[in-house]
């Protein structure tokens, strides 16, 4: 009797063990992607800024920025374009600039532009004359790890450019 205890306490360690192997596997697998999604890994509510930059040294240059941010429980939107006649555009070449405080609505707006989009750890980029757009979503959870966005389709993408452009006029 005292052989088939040890035995079975035996196998229920093993099987403990087994389980536990696959277990970690999982997580470290799941942890491991080298993307997340917005709307299946990046709730609504972790998302804290998202920015979209376009640069471009074309004659004449071009420079948009917007940027949604949430502080201290508000919605914002912040708008800039810059203009010269020389690149890089800085801070000084601002032409048109503005933060405005979002309705719910419009932070539900922004949120169908994001959703099924990615995340992804940024890439190193050799690529010249690249303007853009740069896209980085800021997130509670990303250990600053997963911030380089794509969109999940250019309907979105059309969609979150003319959200922008109607948010910048209205204001």
């Amino acid at each position: 009797m005292k052989g088939r205890g040890n035995t079975v306490r035996t196998l229920l360690l093993a099987g403990v063990a087994a389980a536990a192997v696959i277990v970690l596997a999982v997580l470290l697998i799941k942890g491991g992607r080298s993307e997340k999604t917005v709307g299946h890994d990046i709730a609504p509510t972790d998302i804290t800024d998202f920015y979209y930059t376009l640069d471009s040294s074309v004659d004449p240059p071009v420079y948009q920025r917007y940027r949604f941010y949430t502080e201290n429980g508000s919605y914002y939107f912040y708008h800039e374009t810059r203009e010269g006649d020389h690149w890089p555009l800085t801070e000084e070449d601002i032409t048109v600039a503005g933060t405005v405080t979002l309705s719910d609505a419009e932070w539900t707006a922004l949120w169908h532009c994001l959703e099924d989009g990615t995340v992804r750890p940024p890439e190193a980029n050799t690529e010249t004359g690249n303007a853009g757009p740069w896209l980085f979503l800021y997130w509670n959870g990303d250990r600053d790890r997963f911030r380089q966005y794509t969109f999940a389709t250019a309907a979105q993408q059309a969609d979150f450019e003319a959200l922008c452009e109607a948010l910048a006029a209205a204001r």
